[in-house]
Order: C-alpha cells, then structure tokens, then sequence
C-alpha cells in the first residue's frame, strides 16, 4: 500500500489535513507550534485507490531544541519511505525562510512533491499563493484544511502519483503471508529461526535488534508460506532515533501487506497498552489474528488454571473481538511453536471461506424468524435473505431486510456471534452488511 507524508513547518495545519483526509480526530490540533512530536497513521480511500498516510512533526532547522532535532530525523525518514510528499505551507504567512529551507531538502529528493496551499478561505487569499512558485516545486494546489474546501482536488492530484510497491521476481504473491508483530523483545526473531533451524535473523536480548522487515520462506511439512519478522512496534513516544522509527513504519507496513498477524505478547510481562494498539492496527486492517503468549517456561505457574486466567484476560483486553486463537508457546525450548503455524494457516483457510447461499438462508431465517430484531418506533424488520459478497479479503455478508437503518448493533452482534457459532470463522474478522429490500424498492 501506498504511503503519503504531510511535511512542512510547525503550524501551517498539517493535523489539520489528516484528520481532514482519514475523516477522524486522531492528530491533537492546536495554534501552539510544535504540538505534533508523535507521528500519527491513517488510512485514506478516494475513488477506488485506498492508501496510508503519516503525519508528522514540524520540520525546522538551525534549531538547539532537542525535541526539534528529533523531529527533523524523523521527517526525514518519512521523506525517504514515503511514495508521495505533501508538503504544507500557509498562504497567510506567505513564504518564510523555513519554507525555504524544506523545499530545498524536498528539490532533492526523488519522490513526488506536492505543493499546498493552506488557509485559503476566500478568493483573496487565492491570488496569493502565486508567489509559492518561488519555492520551485511546481503549481500549488489551494486548500483550507479547516473548511475543506479543495481537498478533493489535492486527493485527485495525489491518486495518478500512487504506485503499489512491487515485491522482487523471487516472491511469490501467491503463498500466504505472515507476519509476525509485537512489542520489541518479545521474541519475533527467536521463534522465526525456531521454525527455519538457522540463525538466519539476529538474535539478541536487546529491544529493537531488527530494523527491517524480513521475508523468510518456510516450506516444511507440506506448508508453505511467508514468514514476517517485523521491527519489534515501540510506543511512539520511546522512538528516539530515525532507523528505529524506519522500523516502525516498516512494521506497519508488514502488517497491511500481510494476511495473517501473530500478536507475540511476554508471557513474564503480561498485556501492556501497546499490545493492545497493535491489536487495534491489526483490527483496522482487517487482518487475521493468532495470539503467541511466548516465554511460557519463564513463568512459574503453569496450571491449566493460570492458562485459563491468562486467555480470559487476553480476551476481554482485547474485547469486542474475542474469537481469535490464542497459543502459550516458548521460542526458547520450541513448545507449541508449531502449533502457532498451524493456527495461522487455520485462520488464512478461515479467510477465505466461502458459505453456499442456501446453506446462510437454511441456517439463519428460521433463526431470525424466532428471534426477529427488536421493533423500534412500531415499526416490524424483516430480514429476507443472506448472502456473501464474493471475491472479498475476509468473509463479508450482506443482509437483505426492509428496515435496515433500524438494526441496532447488538443484533448484529448477535447474528455475527451465531454465524461464527455454525462455521469455523476463528481469528478473522467478518464484515456484516444490510441493504433495503422493501417491497416498494427495486
């Protein structure tokens, strides 16, 4: 998937922009400089082209702050990875020596550069960003983060710029993809060459030992697939150098090329707050999920009792989403480090899985007819048929009824939870659809 960076002096509005651009309020906004230090990840659709895009902290130069010093870093990593730059400027501020002084980094990279124009409100402020072109990166493109006027230009002028990464001819697409994630020193490294019998990736006791994602091919036992040994994710806030943060944005990006994800957790440390945004990153992909509980033979307790204990909190940290399979595992001695691969394979099979459409109906109707959804407003829904969308990345199902703006989710709930209960749907996600099917409607 394509990746697009926002760059560009402190407070022109590059906050603004994305939380304009991923329709959300994940970046904080404020009139103070500097604000953004972490950088903040999104995902964008426009037409039929989906990508990334990646906030970032604002670029000075010349400067003692240390905080300052740190961001150029990783504006500068972004600016390398990234396949699109958007770099910002305020029209109402007009060219500034700053401004100056990122264009002419960005006149020397090779990636494409797109000029905008922030803050223009009205026709006046339009005229003005003509003296822009003396930056030398092209014609600027008139936005208002703010109001969102001409933001569907600059979306239309960044779409014909993307262009999917492609893998070298060695690689073969067809084989599944796994990768695996977690916090640094989780053991990724360790049980990936538990599983090849080489010390082909490094290995060491020290968090963030590998920098770069890592293709391994594993072809044993009559599977074969890819294996992803990802830069261990740190909170952002603890990235304090540019290769650490490539890694992460390396990490990230294994993550949306990848079918299915195992969530290695410490066994000895337990579930923190960043297992949990890496849970979220994988839910919002819409990726499959094995959770490894590895350095198991490090805890003292290892009851059926304490794996009971351990999977509930799993679950109910991880909540809503709770049908995922979960393995207490050691890269160390090789316990169940195998039964994490056949997990995962399970779980890509489970992605594919396509349901006959008389086999949905046959199952759900007489269900729905004797536990209808709740009336709202006097008014009766009628569910009258089920399907699954083909050709979709997880198993999609649309529903057919007269009223569907009135089906609350914990109903959909309740179908998603009987569906997963007829067909093994363990460890992927399920989308549910409901479409207007009144008798007055074509």
């Amino acid at each position: 998937m394509s990746l697009v960076a926002i760059v560009g002096r402190p407070n022109v509005g590059k906050s603004t922009l994305f939380n304009r651009l991923t329709e959300s309020r994940k970046a904080i906004v404020s009139d103070e400089s500097g604000t953004t230090r972490d950088r903040q990840y999104g995902k964008v659709e426009w037409g039929k082209k989906e990508f990334s895009v990646v906030d970032t902290g604002g670029f000075v130069t010349g400067s003692d702050d240390i905080f300052e010093g740190e961001i150029n870093k990783q504006v500068r990593v972004v600016i390398e990875e990234a396949d699109v730059i958007l770099f910002m400027v305020d029209v109402q501020s007009g060219v500034t020596d700053l401004d100056a002084d990122v264009a002419k980094v960005l006149r020397g990279c090779k990636k494409p550069v797109l000029l905008v124009v922030n803050k223009a409100d009205n026709n006046e402020l339009l005229y003005q960003s003509a003296e822009f072109y003396s930056l030398g990166l092209g014609d600027p493109i008139c936005v208002s983060s703010m109001t969102g006027s001409g933001t569907g230009d600059l979306l239309d002028a960044i779409v014909p710029l993307l262009t999917e990464r492609t893998s070298d001819d060695a690689f073969d697409e067809s084989l599944p993809r796994i990768a695996v994630v977690g916090r640094p020193n989780a053991g990724k490294s360790s049980i990936i060459n538990a599983y090849i019998g080489e010390e082909r990736n490094i290995v060491t006791n020290i968090a963030g030992t590998t920098r770069d994602s890592i293709y391994t091919k594993y072809d044993k036992f009559g599977k074969s697939f890819y294996l992803v040994d990802t830069a261990g994710i740190r909170k952002k806030s603890k990235v304090n150098e540019d290769l650490e943060f490539y890694s992460v944005m390396r990490s990230i990006r294994a993550i949306e090329n990848s079918d299915v994800c195992v969530l290695m957790l410490d066994a000895t440390r337990g579930i923190e707050g960043q297992d949990q945004n890496i849970f979220s990153l994988i839910q919002r992909n819409s990726k499959g999920l094995v959770v490894c509980v590895n350095k198991w033979d490090l805890v003292e307790e290892r009851t059926s009792k304490a794996v009971k204990t351990m999977e509930e909190a799993i679950r109910n940290r991880f909540a809503p989403f709770t049908d995922f399979p979960i393995v207490f595992a050691s890269a160390l001695t090789n316990h169940h480090i195998y039964k994490v691969i056949e997990e995962a394979m399970r779980v890509f099979e489970n992605r594919r899985r396509r349901i006959p459409t008389n086999k949905l109906n046959e199952f759900f109707l007489p269900l729905i007819e004797n536990y209808p959804p709740p009336a709202l407003k006097g008014k009766y829904i009628k569910i009258k048929y089920v399907m699954q969308i083909p050709e979709t990345k997880t198993p999609t199902f649309l529903f057919f009824a007269n009223l569907p703006q009135y089906i609350k989710d914990p109903y959909k709930r309740f179908l998603e939870n009987k569906l997963r209960s007829m067909w093994d749907l363990c460890g992927t996600p399920v989308q549910l659809f409901f479409r207007d099917k009144s008798p007055d409607r074509k």
